[in-house]
């Protein structure tokens, strides 16, 4: 189907959605799908819940927030369970207005965006459909219809409590138009949408001074007060404030803690009471979820000032940090690029050692625990860290509760990796350029303190560290692969002595025919390579032994890609034994035939299966073989 053909299709779903009846045929449909009269929390809550949601080891991950955040599932766990979960049960935190409170650029703004993008889409479902009053310009509940004093009986049959109260304008229109025949009156399926203004609304402060309480709650029509003869007749006023238009959905309140007090007083009510003054007309119900953003700053000033305790009571705030994971920090990154209009190749591993400083200038130390801070990161990252466990992992997660609400934020490095882009003008940067970047500009941020800046240079040499090994360890596997029979003569020599060791056999030599002890040796030379400890070689020797067993009982031959830590191992201690041929090959600047020939193989390896173009291949190379020069 081409473009066009799909636009047709489009407004032809749409229409096969729409439905219209009267109150009287809304109730039946009330029978049959009950969940169609839940709050905007509850309709918030399952919108989340039905993207699906996954637990292990007792924490949930809501994979409604996959596309866009990451790395923050402690703070969406909480966000969901603490607030949106309770608050779908009509329990007292619905009465409370949300705030998300958080450093620049940590994706609050990210999270409510996705909760209004999200509920437009939800209410195009049979899960998520919502039915209004037609003509209504609050896109009011038609449950309000129903009188006081038969709402008990209502709940008796239906099982639905009702709140809220009709609003003076359909209280006159079911008058005048229906008679006040509540079965007649029309009720339509709407659909939310910010653009259209149904049920998602967003209000950012301007100047105090010109700041209009109306922009909130409507305003009087003056061109039609003639017609109606009153300021308090509902027709001659609009309904278009913010807080109308977000009725039964979702109130943005952006900057909120900036807004004029008589703003925050009608937030007081409507989450409270569940209504709010317009006009010269009684109260009137709405049914929105309040959210607002804010840092930490701005957020600590607000508390300080003693006459913000009763709106304060009335806050929940939820801290939204940094992400504390490197390989998330790394998908940021590529989001943001692949938003951009970027057309330069980024070679591997240099947005991860960009993530590697990010998250560093966001960790606390944690010395009391004998853990440095790139342990600490590995650990965060989900990496094994000798020594620690995941009941390690927990209680340093504990140890801070501010951890990750300062550092440097993700738009810094963005922008520093597009200037590094403009300045080299090449098609290809690496790891080096931006790291190069980065530094360059803390000199131009003015936020960075003198005593910040040297932490964060530091930050820099330990970033450059972690990649210095990232980029020999990538040489490595390209030399090894040109090697790779030298690699499973070294793997089956290793298992041979691994499988004497275990069985507390002894080893014949090929040769002499002499019975030898297993080559102990040999094993540390390749196990010292990925860090096993003396103590630890027996577990692992096991580990490997068990392994080949398992893979005999299933038919299959234990390899050298059969355990990734012991080909880390194998490759390791290989790359070590040819580190003065890599040297030589990589640095020279006259290579032989055999050398150059090797240099092709090893820059075609790096392109078809790492993802280098043959320029940052050439660069690593060349970068590798200064590392080993020194």
């Amino acid at each position: 189907m081409d473009f066009l053909g799909k636009i047709k299709q489009h407004r032809r779903d749409e229409e096969k959605l729409k439905w219209e009846g009267t109150f009287a045929e809304y109730l039946a449909l009330l029978k049959e799908r009950p969940e169609i009269a839940q709050s905007a929390h509850s309709r918030v809550y399952n919108m989340i819940k039905s993207a699906g949601v996954t637990e292990e080891d007792g924490k949930k991950h809501y994979h409604f927030f996959d596309k866009e955040i990451f790395g923050l599932e402690d703070a969406i766990e909480r966000l969901v369970e603490e607030y949106f979960h309770p608050a779908a049960k009509r329990l007292d935190v619905r009465k409370r207005i949300l705030l998300l409170m958080g450093p620049v650029s940590g994706g609050k703004s990210t999270i409510v965006t996705m909760l209004k993008r999200g509920l437009e889409a939800y209410s195009r479902t049979d899960e998520g459909a919502i039915y209004a009053i037609k003509g209504c310009p609050m896109h009011e509940d038609p449950l309000h219809l129903i009188p006081h004093h038969l709402r008990e009986d209502f709940y008796k049959e239906y099982g639905i409590k009702i709140e809220g109260n009709l609003s003076p304008l359909n209280t006159m229109r079911l008058e005048k138009e229906y008679g006040g025949c509540i079965e007649d009156v029309i009720i339509e399926r709407i659909f939310l949408s910010e653009d259209k203004r149904v049920g998602i609304g967003t209000f950012s402060p301007s100047d105090p001074k010109s700041q209009d309480i109306a922009d909130l709650t409507g305003s009087i029509d003056f061109s039609t007060i003639a017609e109606y003869g009153s300021e308090s007749d509902p027709r001659a006023y609009r309904f278009d404030g913010e807080l109308n238009k977000a009725n039964r959905g979702i109130m943005e309140f952006q900057e909120m803690l900036k807004c004029d007090e008589k703003f925050l007083w009608h937030l007081l009510s409507l989450t409270q009471e569940g209504n709010f003054k317009a006009g010269r007309f009684a109260l009137i119900s709405a049914d929105e979820l309040i959210v607002a953003h804010t840092n930490e700053s701005e957020y600590r000033s607000f508390i300080s000032n003693k006459k913000n305790e009763a709106l304060h009571s009335r806050i929940i705030v939820m801290p939204i940090p940094y992400n504390l994971k490197v390989s998330d920090e790394e998908r940021i990154y590529e989001k943001m690029i692949k938003e951009s209009d970027m057309d330069v190749h980024i070679a591997p591993h240099a947005l991860r050692t960009a993530a590697i400083f990010s998250v560093l200038t966001r960790l606390k130390e944690s010395e009391s625990r004998g853990i440095d801070l790139i342990k600490k990161m590995r650990l965060y990252d989900g990496e094994n860290v000798e020594g620690f466990n995941n009941a390690d992992l927990q209680e340093l997660k504990n140890e801070f509760q501010d951890e990750g609400m300062t550092g440097i934020d993700p738009r810094y490095v963005i922008n520093r990796i597009s200037s590094a882009i403009i300045k080299k003008d090449v098609p290809s940067i690496n790891a080096l350029d931006i790291l190069r970047s980065i530094k360059e500009g803390l000199g131009q941020h003015a936020s960075i303190s003198k005593e910040d800046k040297e932490r964060y240079l530091n930050f820099i040499s330990l970033a450059r560290q972690e990649y210095d090994e990232l980029a020999k360890k990538e040489v490595q596997k390209a030399f090894v692969y040109s090697f790779e029979e030298s690699a499973k003569t070294l793997m089956d020599n290793y298992l041979d002595n691994v499988e004497a060791f275990c069985n507390k056999n002894k080893m014949t030599d090929p040769i002499t025919g002499e019975e030898l002890d297993p080559d102990e040796k040999l094993m540390r030379s390749i196990e010292e390579q990925i860090g096993i400890s003396e103590n630890a070689k027996k577990a692992f020797r096991e580990e490997i032994l068990i392994r080949i067993s398992a893979y005999a009982r299933k038919g299959k031959r234990f390899d050298y890609q059969s355990h990734e830590r012991l080909r880390e191992a194998i490759q390791k201690k290989l790359f070590a034994d040819l580190k003065d041929v890599v040297k030589i090959t990589t640095s020279t600047k006259t290579p032989d035939e055999t050398q150059l020939k090797r240099i092709n193989e090893v820059i075609a390896r790096l392109v078809d299966e790492y993802g280098y173009t043959t320029t940052s291949a050439n660069e690593l190379l060349k970068y590798v073989g200064s590392l080993l020069n020194r």
